[in-house]
């Protein structure tokens, strides 16, 4: 039988590499996401499963756990979901796109993980181990100027993952967390940008081989295809040119020589 992993955010970017990786490589996906038309795409190209759902609902969410609970085992979860809203300094900060930013990276997290438990146990019993992995960001480990919001979300969600493994120390299921830095993506910036593109373009300007969606996916599915003895607590991933959050190389790449 082959496995089963839940993706969330689905409809684009990270989440849509990951559905397509773990198609290619055999397992049975279901992949949320808000956007039906998104879905109803990435499930013609792949032969992936879809469910249409806002995970800040929580009557949303219990919808997706009785659809998974009805129609076959979860052994992977890959909290996928999340986003940023704004780049403004904290005093000029709107709270508003704090309070977003809490609640589809941290909160919306807190309740799928709580809702598909159940089902994680269940087939951990039968396959010998489950999987929680979440897709995290080195904002959530490196604080830099303009990230407040965002910087106190991740740092909140890489901390929901530490918590969460200890809590779940003696069970069969590994809790991992997956840090990406520069991740050039067709939706990501733009959003965080209010949707202005020269805003969002000026964020990768220069940079030799900022890292891609499906550079994330190859992680993820190694992460999940390991023995079930190996955990991968964190991975922090970045481009080469970028040495720290904030620290970020311009220029072509070239040894002092």
């Amino acid at each position: 039988m082959a496995r089963r992993v839940v993706v969330t955010g689905a409809s684009s970017g990270i989440g849509a590499a990951t559905v397509k990786l773990f198609r290619s490589r055999g397992w049975d996906v279901v992949g949320v996401a808000r956007r039906a038309d998104r879905l109803e795409a990435l499930a013609a190209q792949t032969g992936a499963d879809t469910f249409v759902a806002d995970l800040t609902d929580q009557s949303q969410v219990e919808a997706l756990r009785d659809y998974l609970a009805s129609s076959g085992p979860v052994h992977s979860l890959v909290n996928n979901a999340g986003g940023a809203f704004g780049v403004d300094a904290i005093e000029s900060a709107d709270p508003g796109d704090w309070a977003r930013m809490f609640d589809v990276n941290v909160i919306a997290v807190q309740r799928v993980v709580s809702a598909l438990l159940p089902l994680l146990r269940s087939a951990a019993a039968e396959y010998g181990h489950a999987d929680i992995l979440t897709v995290t960001s080195v904002a959530g480990h490196e604080p830099y100027p303009g990230g407040g919001g965002y910087n106190g979300a991740k740092h909140a969600e890489h901390a929901l993952s530490a918590v969460l493994r200890l809590e779940l120390a003696g069970e069969p299921i590994r809790v991992i967390e997956i840090a990406p830095g520069m991740v050039k993506t067709d939706e990501f910036t733009l959003k965080r940008v209010g949707g202005d593109q020269a805003k969002a373009d000026a964020v990768y300007a220069g940079v030799e081989n900022p890292l891609v969606a499906e550079d994330i996916a190859e992680l993820i599915v190694h992460a999940l295809e390991l023995p079930g003895h190996v955990n991968l607590d964190l991975i922090m991933v970045r481009p080469l040119a970028q040495a720290a959050a904030h620290n970020v190389t311009r220029r072509p790449l070239s040894p002092k020589i």
